[in-house]
């Protein structure tokens, strides 16, 4: 099968790339959900993690943020060899799209030149009064980060519970373009992300390939399905790629 993958990618002027929070454990990346005792307030993360809750609270929710998401960590980590091995599928006359629902930003440290954080990225904040962006180091200036010209505290660039989802039509536009769907390291449970292979399975010219540590619902929807880590599958696929 591994050489078969290799095939249809070598092959392929186009490849869309789905990946989801397994890509980044190679890297040490955390999940969020185990901040230790966190959650044993009164209540849920998605309470907390909401844009109401940072219009309501926004200094109690920047305390909560920075916590669950390590933020004094963030640029520890570093790209990993499955990163690197997406940003190596691009060529000189083939095209790669990384959609992704990561949110710390390695696809780009990695170099992929076309990324759709799909859920936003821990490495910005905007004032939500005038527009203006912040980097992760004036983000960690302060407790609370503030906008240098109008003074209001900054929104996450993270996609927040309650917030609209802006980059769903351009995944599908991606999709629609591609020859290879290569889903990787994520177990399509979060709507609406977990909707976007239907785009490449109603496509007959289009091969859909998906690398996930377990099995998950959406399986039936891939030409190729592999269950195995990601980094020894990439290892595996590459072999291949460079024969």
């Amino acid at each position: 099968m591994y050489e078969t993958i290799a095939l249809n990618i070598r092959s392929a002027d186009s490849i869309a790339v789905l990946t989801g929070a397994g890509v980044s454990t190679a890297s040490g990346i955390p999940d969020f959900r185990s901040s230790e005792g966190l959650w044993s307030e009164d209540h849920s993360r998605e309470y907390y993690m909401s844009s109401d809750y940072f219009y309501t609270n926004p200094e109690d929710f920047w305390k909560k943020y920075k916590a669950i998401f390590r933020m004094k960590l963030l640029k520890n980590y570093q790209p990993n060899s499955v990163h690197h091995f997406i940003r190596d599928l691009e060529q000189k006359d083939r095209s790669v799209s990384v959609i992704t629902q990561n949110v710390d930003g390695l696809h780009s440290l990695a170099q992929s030149s076309n990324v759709l954080e799909y859920h936003g990225t821990l490495n910005r904040s905007t004032c939500p009064a005038c527009g203006r962006s912040f980097l992760l180091d004036e983000i960690m200036r302060a407790p609370v980060p503030v906008c240098d010209d109008c003074g209001d505290i900054l929104k996450p660039d993270v996609l927040l519970f309650g917030d609209l989802i802006t980059g769903h039509e351009k995944a599908v536009e991606m999709i629609k373009q591609a020859d290879v769907l290569l889903v990787m390291g994520t177990s399509l449970l979060v709507t609406p992300f977990n909707l976007l292979p239907y785009d490449a399975f109603q496509q007959e010219y289009t091969t859909s390939i998906l690398i996930n540590n377990e099995p998950t619902d959406k399986d039936h929807l891939f030409d190729y399905v592999i269950h195995e880590d990601l980094t020894e599958a990439v290892q595996k696929i590459q072999t291949y790629l460079n024969e």
